[in-house]
C-alpha cells in the first residue's frame, strides 16, 4: 500500500484526519496540530520538521501517523539526552531523528491512527514507512512517544524497543462531591488536604472557571503573562505562543478550560487545561508571585472538583511530581517505543531499558505505598 509523507498537516484534509483521530485526545485533533504549525511553534526553525504519514486517497484515509524530524530532544518529555551523548562520544550523530508525538504534550494517545482499529496491516505499513524514512533521511532513530498501552504489543512485534515510565493520574470513583472524595483518605491526609484548600480562602483568593469561548484577546493576554512569568523563572518561555492559545480557544472552545485565581478582583494565577469527554489534562500554570498552597489548589484540587462536577473519569495533570500522591493521584505506567539504526547502540539501549523498567516498577510500588487512601481498593 502507498504511504504518503506530508510536510504539513494542512496537506491532509481536517475532516479526513479527525475521522481517524477521533475525539478521545484533543492533542491529536487536526486543529491542534495545524495551529502548532501555523503559529510557528512547530517548524523547522524550532527543530520540528513535519513529516506526517498517511495511507489512502483523499476522503478515504485508511491510516495516518503524526511524525516530525527533530534536531533536538526538547519538548518531548521522554528523555534521551544520555543516548545523544553516547552517540556523540562514539563519533556518531544522534540528530536528526524521527519522532511520532503530540508536540510539547506528555499525554498518552494513539499514534497509529487507523480507520479500523484491528487493521494490523496498515499499522505495520506506517511503522515500516517511518523506519524507511528515517533511513532515507539519515536519521539515527525513530521514536513513538506516549502511545496507548493497547498499541504496545504491535510496536513490540514490529521490533521496536519499549520503554516504561510513569505519571500520576486521578481516577473518578463516582464521587458525589469533593468531600466524598476526601472521605476516602486517611485522617491525616484528609486534614492536610483541607488545610491546603483553606489557605487560598484565608488569603482572600477566589476562583473562576472559563471555557475557550469565554476567552477574548484581553483575557488571554492576562493568562499568558502569568504563564510566561512562571516559565521565565525557570529560564525559558512557553513552548506555545500567545497566538496559539488565542486561536485554539476559538477553534476548539469546548476542549479548553481556564481556572483563574483572583484576589480583590485581580488575577494572580491561572491554570490552563485541555479536556475531552472523559479526561481532563493539566497543562500550564502561572502566577505573579508566591501564595501558600495556591499551586496545589489551582492545578490539582480545582481540577478534581471540575472532574467530579462534570463526570470526567480521569485527570492527567502532567509529568513528574511525587507531591501529587498525597493529593489523591496514583502512579500509572506510560510508554514509548524506539528503533535505532545502529545495531550495537540498539542492543545496549535494549539492555538498559530492561533494567530501567524494573526500576520503574519498584518506584511505582514505593510511591504507591504512600497513598492517602484508607483502603487499597479505592486507589
Amino acid at each position: 500500500m502507498k504511504v504518503t509523507v506530508h510536510d504539513s498537516i494542512a496537506d491532509i484534509a481536517a475532516n479526513d484526519w479527525n475521522q481517524l483521530a477521533g475525539t478521545a485526545c484533543p492533542f491529536l485533533r487536526h486543529e491542534f496540530l495545524n495551529l502548532a504549525e501555523r503559529t510557528h511553534c512547530v517548524s523547522p526553525s524550532q527543530g520540528w520538521t513535519p513529516r506526517h504519514l498517511s495511507i489512502g486517497k483523499k476522503g478515504r484515509l485508511r491510516a495516518a501517523m503524526p511524525l516530525y524530524e527533530k534536531s533536538h530532544s526538547w519538548g518531548e518529555f521522554v528523555f534521551d539526552w544520555a543516548w545523544a551523548r553516547a552517540y556523540e562520544q562514539a563519533g556518531f550523530s544522534y540528530y536528526p531523528k524521527l519522532v511520532s508525538a503530540a508536540p510539547f504534550t506528555p499525554a498518552p494517545g494513539r499514534r497509529l491512527l487507523l480507520s479500523d482499529p484491528d487493521d494490523a496491516e496498515a499499522a505495520q505499513a506506517l511503522i515500516s514507512a517511518a523506519i524507511a524514512l528515517a533511513t532515507e533521511s539519515d536519521c539515527s532513530s525513530f521514536h513513538i512517544l506516549f502511545p496507548t498501552a493497547e498499541e504496545i504489543p504491535l510496536l513490540e512485534s514490529a521490533g521496536l524497543l519499549v520503554r516504561k515510565d510513569c505519571q500520576f493520574h486521578w481516577h473518578n470513583r463516582g464521587y458525589g462531591n469533593f468531600d466524598d472524595f476526601l472521605a476516602t483518605f486517611n485522617a491525616a491526609k484528609r486534614k492536610k488536604a483541607k488545610r491546603d484548600r483553606r489557605r487560598a480562602e484565608e488569603n482572600g483568593i477566589g476562583f473562576r472557571r472559563l471555557k475557550g469561548s469565554d476567552m477574548d484577546d484581553s483575557a488571554w493576554s492576562v493568562v499568558y503573562a502569568l504563564i510566561s512569568r512562571t516559565f521565565m523563572r525557570r529560564g525559558s518561555l512557553p513552548y506555545f505562543n500567545e497566538t496559539f492559545f488565542r486561536s485554539i480557544s476559538e477553534q476548539l472552545p469546548e476542549n479548553i478550560l481556564i481556572v483563574l485565581a483572583e484576589k480583590e478582583s485581580r488575577p494572580v494565577a491561572a491554570a490552563v487545561f485541555f479536556e475531552s469527554d472523559q479526561v481532563l489534562y493539566g497543562r500550564y500554570w502561572g502566577s505573579d508571585g508566591h501564595y501558600d498552597a495556591l499551586h496545589f489548589e489551582t492545578c490539582y484540587y480545582q481540577g478534581i472538583d471540575y472532574c467530579i462536577d462534570t463526570g470526567k473519569q480521569v485527570f492527567e495533570p502532567g509529568t513528574q511530581g511525587e507531591h501529587k500522591i498525597s493529593r489523591g493521584f496514583s502512579p500509572q505506567p506510560t510508554w514509548s517505543a524506539h528503533w535505532l539504526a545502529h545495531p550495537e547502540f540498539a542492543d545496549a539501549i535494549g539492555k538498559y531499558l530492561d533494567e530501567e523498567a524494573r526500576h520503574v516498577d519498584r518506584y511505582m510500588d514505593a510511591v504507591d505505598s504512600r497513598s492517602p487512601y484508607k483502603n487499597s481498593y479505592e486507589q
